[in-house]
């Protein structure tokens, strides 16, 4: 406590010149803000949350849920989500009519089925529900300290806030609810905010109290506060709010400045004061977020589909069958005379013979109804649930280092993961872990800084595995590890060594074994190390960027007692990251105070460090349109020093003549850090004399405390008038650290065919920074910014600006249309401005067109909002399958918008899991999820579908068969205990089993070969060519059990006394066959065997019998024909075992020839590799396992695969013209 109370003295608004400085007492005029109407009706009442208690002044409570379901409405929307299914209503319909004496089975028979598959799946949906509300009850019963009255706060769930009460809010802690900012640790009411999870930025905000509430700073001062806020009524947008606050009989405007949104962090603060003013849904973060959408995956709906075409078939056959029977009972049931045709009844009357046909329609099509697998979609829901399992208890999506595992939040989306086209990715906190690290810097034209970022790093291992492999195309010295160095170099010599130079890569365990890492500092360079930079030529130049990174900044430093260094609470990491390389440089800045920065500065020729004053002047801040920083300070001699950082480009463009020196190599390094993936900023600096700087600072002061809405232009204009005329001092190299695998992930994603966006709110620098880290974006390839004129755009009309971009737009495709390189790549970059008119209904056709052409989209400064309505442009646009990925509030509404949501649990916040479909703790488990669990479980499903509808196609048509052999009576061959088995035993484990454990490949397997992936977006296993194939399958199967069975037994002697088999015996020795072949034809299916498979699929064979022998052992009153069946008429006799063999043969013969043909000579790649791993040739033939490899990756522009195959096009280029340079004749001799 006693540290923040030495900085809670520091008046922090003073080190800020843009956004919080306030006028002068005197000269300002406070005007509060006036409205009426609707829009502005919310009234809150200060410390007083007893008033809203009562309508009209009662609002929400601040309990969220994130729950499809509550106890109410469970029944009624779960019943309807069943419903929605086709087959489930079909089969209600059923179970209703199976009540009236029409039915051929019994009630039971029809509504135990049903309330047994709805049931299960309700169950299902209530345990998924329950563990989203669990999740939601952790974020509710988080504890903060409210006001409880008489100055005393006490700690309550953020579920019990309501609106008027005030908070206490501590360092580190996220806001419960919308606060207004009263007063904070820091005399003048400034207080940090992280706003990472709303809008992805990480740079910390600035929020400022307004003066009259900053004297309630202590829990006793709430004693007898009180105030009225009037403002806007819940809305979502997060950068507006306007409202007044009436205190103390006067009134004050409030604007966004002092608003303290909900799910945003307190940070750099010891702690703030705030009155909640919008609770729970009111509150923008979740204004923001969408209302949790029941989804559905594609084959499920395509499933649906099978279903009509199934039903519309059992409407067929049972007209058919209906009309078949009107006519019989019309012209030959008369002729029967021992079916008693002279006593009709209500549902069999010859002389009526149109009703008679409608009441036994209604009996076909319930006796059809085996056409229509009613246990598929339970069968599907429990696969699904085990699936999930598995996901979950992965070992290889574990996170160690917070415990967290893979979780899939539901399972209704498996085969989902395995049909994605496009994921839309947040940046931060997703793709990197916000750790900045000073890796490099260039300081007056020399490059310093030998150890390589992580993008360096990888390439240049993949570069040495390519090159190596090219060895003889390229001419090459082989490129091995030195032992000695853990390092990858290139050592060959003449040629090959000039032409191609790997940098040295360091490797991690280089690291450990040298010393431990310094968190933010990545440097190695012994050269500017423990002083030696003294004996560099220019050492006054090092001076200067050395006092630039120590003085440059608005940091507070905070001593670490255990350790005795400082450590920087900044508004940045890359700030953060400067301060600590100057510390190991030897020049610490140790000590703010309202006018100075204190540094101690280490030489090697003094023992104790020198501490030396810089009075502080003016800091001119970085804003994202300034793109610099700069500092005016007095040194110690002094003399007036002008000390600037910023984006090369604004830098190089202020540069006085004298001053460009070192530009031509500080322009070379800048480009190789970019190609690196890391960030640059480029220093500079100017001294200025003091006549100069007093008239300068008069106009800065001016429009400093000037009041109105010219204020920012007016700093800006007077700030530009004194950063000119710099001189160049070098550069900065900082790498944003990805998160662990991401890199790797992205390139096995590109590998796999997916194409990858990313949606942030971060400034367009930084983007494109992680673009370049991760290889999203690579030297070489074309950039393409959409961006509206920032001049044009505040004065020219909305039509002049749609206009503006549209052209753009046009100008982008044709010039993507015209290219001719097959190897060229464009990128994509757009802002939110932009993005607002792109996304208009007349513009948003042509801006997806050209996203789409692109290799890599980055969406830049974009809203919550605007993420979701990109997701729902590229689903509904491309109509194809997408996945949003994000880890915070900010990244909701994609996640629930697309077609799959993945959240990063473990990170920041909770609500972008609670909304999520999947959960895992890093970004690099994508690749997992998606390549190796999402290709299994499409397949699984799509074999799993195909295979119901072709048993029961193969099942049910032998009832319509026998139907039309038996006058269309309605006479089942099969016993009812038959047909109730069929599905729910004697064929569902196989099926279940099938869509458990089968892979066609293993894990590595998948991995190894990604574009294996593509049988999923392509759909190879669930188009209508594989569906239609396998309903003629089961057609043809169905056909051949029936009229092999009738042909062989309809005139043949089965019993010893020659007597021909009866009903029981032909339909038990059907069922028999039935049996036999659909659990073989699975078998063939199968690619992957364990012993559950084995013991499911024999086992339900063996269960057949073993049924059979039990059901006729029962009374005949039970039995009924079937008594004794199986040991008295059936296993006795030979043409039932031979029948049974013959049928099974015959069935399975043309798909196990569609197989081996298929496999001979038009194999799938998975076919290949099952072959090569049977044979065991990628032990044997590691050459050929190699090229295989290479061959089954998708061809993409992006990632580091396409980074490698660019550089070696490049030497490739280089090496053929330096041949055709050197030996012309050799070129031209005959090869």
């Amino acid at each position: 406590m006693a540290r923040g109370r030495i900085r809670a003295k520091l008046r922090r608004s003073s080190l800020y010149t843009f956004s919080c400085i306030r006028p002068n007492d005197a000269e300002k005029e406070v005007v509060p803000h006036q409205f009426e109407g609707p829009g502005f009706s919310r009234m809150v009442y200060c410390n007083e949350p007893c008033l809203h208690g009562k309508k009209p002044l009662k609002y929400c409570s601040n309990y969220i849920s994130t729950t499809k379901y509550n106890i109410i409405t469970f029944l009624p929307k779960a019943i309807f989500e069943q419903f929605r299914r086709v087959a489930n209503l079909y089969f209600l319909l059923a179970a209703i009519l199976s009540l009236t004496s029409i039915a051929p089975f019994s009630a039971v028979s029809m509504i135990a089925p049903l309330a047994f598959v709805v049931g299960l799946s309700m169950a299902k949906e209530a345990l998924e529900d329950w563990c989203r509300f669990i999740q939601d009850m952790k974020v509710n019963m988080r504890k903060a300290s409210v006001h409880r009255g008489n100055g005393v706060f006490g700690n309550k769930p953020w579920m019990k806030i309501r609106v008027g009460d005030v908070l206490k809010v501590k360092k580190d802690k996220f806001f419960p609810a919308d606060l207004l900012l009263l007063s904070s640790s820091y005399e003048d009411g400034i207080c940090y905010v992280e706003t990472m999870n709303l809008d992805g930025e990480t740079n910390l905000k600035v929020k400022r109290a307004l003066e009259v509430t900053l004297p309630f700073d202590d829990d006793v001062t709430f004693k007898d506060f009180k105030g009225t806020i009037r403002c806007e009524d819940p809305n979502p947008n997060l950068y507006n709010f306007v409202g007044n606050i009436e205190y103390d009989r006067q009134v004050y405007p409030l604007d966004p400045s002092q608003i303290l949104l909900r799910d945003s962090k307190l940070r750099n603060t010891a702690y703030i004061y705030g009155v909640v003013i919008f609770t729970g849904h009111d509150s923008k973060v979740m204004q923001n977020a969408t209302e949790s959408p029941s989804k559905r995956s594609r084959i499920e709906k395509q499933t649906d589909k099978i279903i009509y075409i199934l039903f519309s078939l059992l409407v067929l056959i049972s007209l058919i069958s209906s009309t078949g029977f009107a006519v019989k009972s019309k012209f030959q049931v008369p002729d029967w005379w021992y079916l008693k045709p002279q006593n009709p009844s209500t549902f069999f009357n010859p002389e009526q013979a149109a009703l008679t046909g409608f009441f036994h329609l209604v009996t076909a099509l319930i006796l059809y109804g085996y056409l229509i697998p009613i246990s598929l979609y339970v069968s599907i829901e429990v696969v699904k649930v085990l699936q999930a399992m598995f996901i979950n208890q992965d070992i290889h999506m574990y996170d160690e280092e917070t415990g967290t595992p893979a979780d899939a939040r539901t399972s209704n989306l498996n085969e989902e993961l395995g049909q994605v086209d496009t994921i839309l990715s947040d940046k931060t906190g997703t793709l990197t872990c916000n750790q900045m690290d000073f890796l490099k810097c260039s300081i007056g034209g020399t490059a310093y800084g030998m150890r390589s970022s992580e993008v360096e790093l990888a390439a240049a291992k993949q570069m040495a595995m390519d090159l190596g492999r090219q060895d003889s195309e390229l001419s090459i010295n082989p490129i091995h590890k030195n032992g000695s160095q853990g390092s990858w170099e290139n050592i060959g010599s003449g040629f090959g060594a000039s032409e191609i130079e790997l940098e040295t890569v360091i490797t991690s365990k280089d690291e450990k074994g040298q010393k431990s890492k310094i968190k933010g500092f990545g440097f190695e360079d012994s050269r500017l190390m423990n002083g030696n930079w003294l004996k560099e030529p220019n050492s006054d130049v090092i001076l200067l960027f050395f006092r630039i990174l120590a003085l440059c900044h608005t940091a507070i430093p905070e001593l670490n007692e255990e350790t005795g260094s400082f450590t920087y609470e900044a508004e940045s990491p890359d700030e953060g990251a400067f301060l600590v390389a100057a510390r190991e440089f030897g020049f610490e800045f140790c000590k703010r105070t309202q006018s100075s920065v204190f540094v101690r500065e280490r030489y090697p020729s003094s023992e104790k460090p020198i501490e030396r004053e810089f009075k502080i002047l003016n800091l001119l801040d970085f804003t994202s349109k300034r793109k610099r920083m700069s500092a005016i300070v007095r040194d110690e001699d002094g003399e007036i020093l002008l000390l600037c950082k910023g984006a090369d480009s604004i830098i190089f463009d202020r540069l006085s003549k004298n001053g460009r020196m070192f530009e031509e190599p500080t322009t070379k390094h800048l480009n190789e850090y970019g190609e690196a993936g890391l960030r640059t900023l480029t220093l500079a600096y100017r001294k200025l004399e003091e006549g100069e700087y007093s008239a300068w600072n008069n106009e800065f002061f001016k429009a400093k405390t000037s009041i109105g809405g010219d204020r920012e232009a007016l700093l800006e204009r007077v700030s530009d008038m004194i950063e000119r005329d710099l001189t160049l001092v070098g550069a900065t190299a900082v790498e944003d650290k990805l998160q662990k695998g991401v890199p790797q992930c992205i390139d096995k994603l590109a590998q796999a065919g997916l194409k990858i966006w990313v949606l942030t709110g971060d400034k367009m620098e930084t983007a494109i920074n992680i673009g370049f880290s991760c290889s999203l974006l690579r030297q070489g390839m074309k950039q393409i910014c959409i961006a509206m004129n920032a001049d044009a755009s505040e004065q020219d009309s909305k039509e002049a600006v749609k206009e503006n971009i549209l052209l753009q737009i046009t100008n982008a495709s044709q010039m993507i249309k015209l290219e001719k390189d097959p190897h060229a790549a464009f990128a994509l970059i757009i802002d939110g401005k932009t993005l607002t008119y792109a996304l208009e209904d007349d513009m948003k056709h042509q801006f997806l067109n050209l996203a789409v052409d692109c290799a890599s989209v980055i969406c830049c400064r974009v809203s919550p909002k605007q993420k979701a309505l990109v997701t729902r442009l590229v689903k509904e646009g491309t109509g194809k399958t997408t996945l949003a990925i994000g880890d915070g509030a900010n990244d909701v509404g994609m996640i629930q918008e697309a077609d799959i949501g993945v959240g990063i649990s473990g990170v920041e916040g909770m609500q972008a899991v609670m909304a999520s479909d999947f959960a895992i703790a890093q970004f690099r488990f994508l690749e997992r999820l998606l390549v190796v669990h999402g290709h299994w479980c499409y397949k699984r499903i799509a074999q799993m579908i195909c295979y119901f509808f072709y048993k029961n196609i193969a099942f049910g048509l032998t009832l319509f068969y026998f139907e039309a052999f038996a006058s269309f009576s309605g006479q089942s061959i099969y016993d009812d205990w038959y047909m109730l088995l069929f599905n729910v035993i004697l064929t569902s484990l196989p099926v279940i089993s099938l869509g458990v454990f089968e892979q066609d490949v293993p894990s590595e397997i998948c991995l190894q070969f990604p574009a294996l992936y593509q049988q999923g977006p392509r759909n190879l296993f669930f188009d209508w060519y594989r569906i239609f194939g396998w309903m003629g399958n089961g057609l043809y199967s169905s056909l051949i059990i029936f009229f092999l069975n009738i042909i062989i037994f309809y005139n043949q002697a089965f019993r010893a006394g020659g007597q021909t088999a009866d009903m029981s015996a032909v339909g038990t020795t059907m069922f028999t066959c039935i049996i036999w072949a659909v659990n073989c034809q699975i078998a063939l299916t199968m690619s992957h065997f364990t012993w559950i498979q084995h013991l499911f699929v024999w086992g339900s064979i063996t269960t057949w019998y073993l049924f059979l022998f039990l059901y006729g052992m029962m009374s005949p009153l039970y039995s009924g024909n079937a008594y004794q069946i199986l040991v008295e008429a059936l296993a006795p006799a030979p043409i039932y075992w031979s029948t049974t063999l013959l049928v099974t043969i015959v069935c399975n013969l043309p798909y196990l020839a569609h197989i081996s043909f298929q496999r001979s000579f038009n194999p799938m790649d998975h076919h290949i590799i099952q072959e090569i791993k049977y044979y065991k040739k990628d032990v044997e033939d590691r050459h050929m396992w190699t090229r295989e490899r290479s061959k089954a990756r998708q061809k993409t522009k992006i990632g580091f695969t396409a980074r490698v195959d660019a550089k070696i096009r490049q030497l490739r280029g280089k090496m053929q013209k330096k041949h055709s340079t050197i030996a012309p004749p050799a070129a031209m001799s005959p090869s």
